[in-house]
């Protein structure tokens, strides 16, 4: 566990070099990943469709492989959806509050992220506090890596199994890996978004005005 959470702290720090040498590049890669699985998904989903009820067969691994595509999905897509500042929210108190007072407010929003984020990634640190609690991403995703065990209806193909002496069943831990890697991603970006909001780079860490603002920029597109 140890070693995990050492390899996260690395990769947000390779992020996050990175991202101020190509911030485009690094862009362009994680709408990529979105895009990648998105497309799996659909394309996933809409074979089994024509083969299921076209041919009365199909991929047995369909279901449990689009769920794992899915949560691949959100959990990679939230940090980003922070970055990019489109998260949707009600913000009419803060709008209502002064401006600085509004500022602090939003900062402790994005900082209450980090803290959901930490806490879901490892909840030990808690019991500094007195609460009993044990656990978290990493925690799961490393035993998940120690015991080895495979999905439920995920399979690798009988030629891996032949060629690589692979296990039947794909392992949790591959499926699983994206829970610590999304969790430290949307930490990471809500830590950005808190120093960003308090230099007053950026309004708040929500965007829930974004389809008013559309509507109204293009009220008079149907008359043209």
């Amino acid at each position: 566990m140890t070693q995990m959470v050492i390899t996260i702290a690395v990769l947000i720090a390779a992020l996050f070099l990175i991202e101020r040498r190509w911030p485009d590049s690094t862009r362009r890669f994680e709408e990529g990943v979105l895009a990648i699985l998105m497309a799996a998904l659909t394309l996933v989903s809409f074979t089994q469709v024509v083969m299921r009820y076209g041919f009365g067969t199909g991929w047995g691994g369909a279901l449990e492989f689009t769920r794992i595509l899915f949560a691949w999905l959100i959990l990679f897509g939230m940090s980003y959806a922070i970055k990019i500042n489109s998260h949707l929210g009600v913000d009419i108190v803060l709008n209502l509050l002064p401006g600085r007072l509004s500022r602090i407010m939003a900062v402790a929003a994005a900082l209450a992220c980090v803290l959901y984020a930490v806490t879901l990634l490892y909840a030990d640190w808690l019991q500094i506090f007195g609460i009993n609690v044990r656990g978290g991403a990493i925690d799961y995703w490393a035993k998940m890596f120690k015991v080895g065990i495979g999905l439920d209806d995920l399979r690798y193909p009988e030629w891996a199994q032949n060629s690589f002496g692979l296990q039947e069943r794909v392992q949790r831990w591959i499926a699983y890996l994206i829970l610590p890697i999304g969790l430290a991603l949307f930490a990471y970006r809500s830590l950005q978004a808190a120093i960003a909001i308090a230099l007053d780079q950026r309004q708040y860490i929500i965007a829930s005005h974004e389809a008013e603002e559309l509507v109204a920029e293009n009220k008079d597109a149907v008359k043209e």
